[in-house]
């Protein structure tokens, strides 16, 4: 092999590792997050029609019994039910990784509240 040989199949060898990683990861999608805004929420409501599952979002500044005000939904994400799924899925690993490392999550409020 001539020098010319080596230098291209060593060039091309990192290009075919890199391309494989790539499929083996999947599409990189691309974002652009410069115009979000964050909003707090620790009330959701879900429903929805046959198409569309509807999320709303909202803060209960009455978090344990019955709120006496109403709730205030400051968010509303209306959305398919192919990526409602997606997003579920997305959910349950981040919940699951964050209960290996952290413990379980309680969610009933009754049985978080410590009585003395």
């Amino acid at each position: 092999m001539s020098q010319d040989q080596i230098q291209q199949s060593e060039n091309a060898a990192p290009e075919s590792s890199e391309r494989s990683q790539s499929q083996q990861q999947g599409p990189q999608v691309r974002f652009d997050d410069s115009k979000v805004t964050a909003t707090y929420a620790n009330f959701c409501r879900v429903t929805g029609t046959p198409e569309e599952l509807i999320i709303d979002f909202g803060l209960n500044p009455q978090p344990v019994g019955l709120p006496t005000v109403p709730i205030v939904v400051t968010d509303r994400i209306v959305t398919n039910f192919y990526t409602a799924k997606r997003m579920l899925y997305a959910l349950q690993a981040t919940i699951q990784r964050h209960e290996q490392t952290f413990g379980v999550l309680e969610t009933d409020v009754q049985k978080r509240v410590k009585t003395q």
